[in-house]
């Protein structure tokens, strides 16, 4: 036998590999887009987005009278393989193709077609009894379908990925909270030593950064649960049923379980993609927030002896091939490596969604793939942080309680007893002539030892005022 078939499309004969489910376009589309071959081609969640989408077009398209159900069962039956994973290898095309996505849409068209011919026991590529335009893709346009699967494939990947990373950071920082509640640390604005905080205070703002992200996140979705589906090639729904739109989307919100619905306006969802850029947006805050973290992180176990050293992190490879016994801040360089990566992705997405031209955008791939990368990337740091990092957090208690007692700003604990400016003539001398603030308090002869130990206590400045 061949280890070739000739398939047919509308320019002509296409060389097709004869164990291969996809056919002619996406052959033609393998040959003509070697653009990062090895690093761009789909992921699971998009493939698995086509299978939803084609499964609920064809039970819509049943419903609806326009399929009859022996050409609809077996479509739904194949697209059920691809949602499965079974058929990932036939979907090899990149991500740099029309700005439609028409030759991701026919890849999933012919690998349905194909297989769906081989469940009836036809002949892969004969287009008989399952053509994947007039059957597959009845009722469709890639115009409505990518821009459907990136929807799709978006929400699956944020809910079941990313959602539940940054929930798990975001309780690891929760647990230690409260654990290291009582611990008392100089705290630090402009870089510069401040009043007390706790290292509890400190961990609860970095839960809370991440607590706030997620809800933003779980926001900015809804905008993603609108389908462009029924708006076929420009928005108007030509050669479709009027209910298709919504009919599709109830079944794919069924499968999914998630409140997908058909969008109000199909026009807007075919040449603008506002609901991702806002989506990614969202993203950007999260990755925001993952640099301020990590940051306070590598800051705070910094040294660890000539530096600001009040935190341990895990000790998790050699850090230098020339001095031994070094140890670097590794996965907190990591993490914000993923955010410098996220802010570029973010770019590429607004830059993406502001290319929409009269009824369409075409640069609807390369807006799902920066998205989905953001997605994966920080879902796995977050991850990897946790795991390597965050979990095994310790303070350095001598060095913590060494820093605290040399904090100047301890002094604010005076202002209501004696004022701001006598405050201040004790911190600035304490400051140039090398006192501790005690020293310098008594020295100023403006209060007792006694007042100051009664007035200055760091566990008490790290809260309002008692009344």
């Amino acid at each position: 036998m061949s280890d070739k078939r000739i398939e047919h499309d509308a320019l002509g004969d296409v060389e097709v590999p004869a164990k291969r489910l996809w056919g002619a376009q996406t052959q033609r589309s393998l040959e003509n887009f070697r653009i990062g071959r090895d690093r761009y081609v789909w992921g699971r969640d998009v493939i698995r987005g086509f299978g939803i989408l084609k499964k609920a077009c064809a039970l819509a398209n049943q419903a609806l009278g326009q399929l009859p159900e022996e050409k609809a069962k077996p479509i739904a039956a194949a697209a059920q393989e691809v949602i499965d994973g079974q058929w990932d290898d036939e979907f090899p095309l990149v991500v740099f193709q029309t700005g439609s996505g028409t030759q991701s849409n026919m890849n999933a068209n012919e690998v349905i077609s194909n297989r769906a011919i081989q469940m009836l026991g036809g002949v892969v590529g004969s287009k008989k009894p399952i053509h994947p335009n007039d059957d597959v893709n009845h009722s469709q346009s890639s115009n409505d379908t990518f821009p459907t699967v990136m929807h799709i494939a978006a929400v699956e990947a944020v809910a079941d990925k990313l959602l539940p990373a940054i929930e798990r950071l975001a309780d690891v920082f929760k647990a230690k909270s409260l654990v290291y509640g009582g611990v008392v640390m100089t705290g630090r604005t402009h870089l510069q030593d401040a009043t007390p905080v706790t290292l509890g205070q400190v961990m609860s703002g970095w839960q809370s950064q991440l607590e706030h992200a997620a809800d933003l996140i779980r926001t900015s979705l809804g905008g993603l649960y609108e389908l462009a589906i029924g708006g076929t090639a420009v928005g108007t729904g030509l050669n479709a049923h009027p209910n298709f739109g919504a009919t599709v989307a109830a079944f794919v919100a069924e499968e999914t379980g998630h409140p997908f619905i058909s969008a109000p306006n199909k026009f807007a969802a075919l040449s603008a993609h506002d609901a991702l850029v806002s989506a990614s947006g969202a993203l950007r805050v999260l990755a925001g927030a993952a640099m301020k973290i990590a940051n306070d992180v590598r800051w705070y176990a910094s040294g660890p002896r000539t530096g600001i050293g009040e935190l341990h992190i895990p000790e998790n490879e050699p850090g230098s091939s020339i001095m031994p016994g070094k140890i670097n801040p590794t996965q907190c360089e990591a993490l914000t490596m993923v955010v410098v990566q996220v802010f570029g992705n973010d770019h590429a997405v607004a830059f993406g969604g502001s290319q929409g031209n009269f009824q369409l955008n075409v640069f609807k791939p390369v807006m799902l793939s920066n998205y989905l990368d953001s997605v994966y990337i920080l879902a796995d740091a977050l991850d990897s942080f946790r795991l390597h990092c965050a979990a095994g957090i310790q303070p350095a208690l001598d060095r913590i309680e060494e820093n605290l007692a040399r904090n100047l700003m301890l002094v604010t604990a005076l202002n209501p007893h004696i004022g701001y400016s006598k405050s201040a003539e004790i911190a600035l001398k304490a400051h140039r002539e090398g006192l501790t603030l005690r020293q310098a308090a008594l020295e100023s002869g403006i209060l007792t030892q006694t007042q100051f130990d009664e007035w200055v206590k760091p566990q008490a400045m790290t809260g309002p005022l008692a009344v």
